[in-house]
C-alpha cells in the first residue's frame, strides 16, 4: 500500500521509504511526510545510506501489520482526530508506537481513547503500560478506577500476575491508594470544619440581632417594640435555637448545674465567649457579658495553650463570617435584575 495520494503538496509523488513489518511486510511511505512526523524517525532517515544501497528501509517489528499500517496512515493524516474502529483495534499498539516515535498528539488521542474504554478486567494491564509509556493522564484514570472498585480488581488474573512478578509495583500502587484514601478523608474533614465554621458565624450574627432588635421569643431588657417577625431573621433556624438556649438559662437548676454541669449553659456560655472574641463593637456591647468576658481574656495569661484554640477558633470564625457577607453581597436579587433589565 503506498500513502502517495495523502501526502502534502510540496512532498515528492513516488515513495522513497520502505517501512518493514512483522511478516517481512512493506510499506511504502515518503521520508519526507514521515520525518515532519516524527523526530525520532526524521534522525533515522538522516543517517547516511549504506554502501550501494538506493533505497531506505525503516524496520517497525514487534507489533501487528495492522498497527503499523494505522500507525502510517495516521502520520499521513495530518493531526486528525483517529477513528474509533482503529483505536478499538489497535490502541495499545498505537499508543507503544506513539510513545517510541515521540508523536505527541498521536499519543494524547490514543490516552483518551483507552481511557473512555477502561475496564476491571484490563485496568491492571493499561497500568503498567501507562508507567512504561510515560501516559501520566491514562495513568491516573486507571488508578481511579482501581480505587473505585479495587475488591473487583483484586479478584483478576492480572492482578495476581502482578503480585507474583512485580510486588514492588503492587506495593506502589498500594501506597498510592493509601494515599488518595487519606487524602479524601482530610478533604472531607475540611469540609466539615468549614461547615462548622459557618454555621458558628451564623449563630454569632444571630446571637447579635436578638440582642440588639430582638426576635420572636427573646427582646432586650427594656424594650417594648414587639418582637419581629422571623423574616427579618438572619437565619430563621439558628435564632430558635439560641432563644431556647437564653430562656433555658434562667430556668435552669442550679444545683444540678454546680454538680454535673448543664451542657445547654455551657454551649450559651460558649457562644457568648466566642462572639467577645470576635466582637468588634465598642463598649459597652448589646450583648450580655461581652464586656466582662473581653476584660478577662485581657487579664488572662497563664492558659496560653487554651487561649491559642480560642485565638484560632476565633480567626476562622471571622474569616467565615467575611466570606459569607460578600456571598450575601455579591447574589443580586431577582426582582432587582429585572428592574435593570426593564430599564
Amino acid at each position: 500500500m503506498s500513502y502517495s495520494t495523502n501526502a502534502p503538496a510540496g512532498f515528492c509523488d513516488w515513495p522513497d521509504v520502505q517501512i518493514l513489518t512483522a511478516g517481512e511486510r512493506r510499506i511504502p511511505a515518503h521520508s519526507n511526510v514521515l520525518a515532519s512526523a516524527s523526530p525520532v524517525l526524521e534522525s533515522m532517515l538522516d543517517q547516511p545510506r549504506k554502501r550501494g544501497g538506493e533505497e531506505r528501509v525503516i524496520s517497525i517489528l514487534g507489533v501487528p501489520c495492522g498497527a503499523v499500517d494505522a500507525f502510517v496512515r495516521l502520520l499521513y493524516s495530518s493531526r486528525c482526530v483517529p477513528p474509533a474502529a482503529e483505536m478499538g483495534e489497535h490502541g495499545v499498539h498505537l499508543l507503544v508506537l506513539s510513545h517510541v516515535y515521540q508523536v505527541g498528539w498521536l499519543k494524547r488521542a490514543c490516552e483518551r481513547a483507552l481511557a473512555s474504554g477502561l475496564a476491571v478486567g484490563s485496568v491492571v494491564d493499561l497500568l503498567v503500560l501507562a508507567r512504561r509509556c510515560d501516559a501520566p493522564w491514562l495513568h491516573l484514570r486507571c488508578m481511579r478506577v482501581i480505587a473505585e472498585d479495587f475488591d473487583a480488581v483484586e479478584r483478576t488474573e492480572a492482578w495476581r500476575f502482578l503480585q507474583d512478578n512485580d510486588p514492588w509495583l503492587e506495593l506502589d500502587i498500594l501506597r498510592s491508594l493509601q494515599d488518595a484514601h487519606l487524602g479524601q478523608k482530610r478533604r472531607r474533614r475540611k469540609r466539615e470544619e468549614q461547615r462548622l465554621y459557618a454555621e458558628l458565624s451564623e449563630a454569632m450574627e444571630c446571637l447579635q440581632h436578638i440582642c440588639t432588635d430582638g426576635c420572636t421569643d427573646v427582646r432586650p431588657s427594656g424594650c417594648e417594640a414587639p418582637p419581629r417577625d422571623r423574616a427579618h431573621c438572619p437565619n430563621p433556624t439558628t435564632c430558635r435555637g439560641l432563644q431556647q438556649l437564653i430562656r433555658h438559662l434562667p430556668a435552669c437548676n442550679r444545683k444540678k448545674q454546680q454538680q454535673l454541669g448543664c451542657t445547654r449553659c455551657k454551649r450559651l456560655w460558649q457562644l457568648l465567649r466566642l462572639h467577645a472574641s470576635i466582637c468588634l463593637h465598642p463598649d459597652p456591647c448589646s450583648v450580655p457579658l461581652c464586656s466582662q468576658f473581653k476584660r478577662k481574656m485581657g487579664e488572662m495569661k497563664a492558659k496560653e495553650e487554651e487561649e491559642d484554640k480560642w485565638g484560632l477558633l476565633a480567626k476562622k470564625v471571622a474569616s467565615a463570617r467575611v466570606m459569607c457577607c460578600l456571598a450575601r453581597r455579591n447574589a443580586v436579587p431577582v426582582s432587582l435584575a429585572e428592574a435593570e433589565l426593564t430599564d
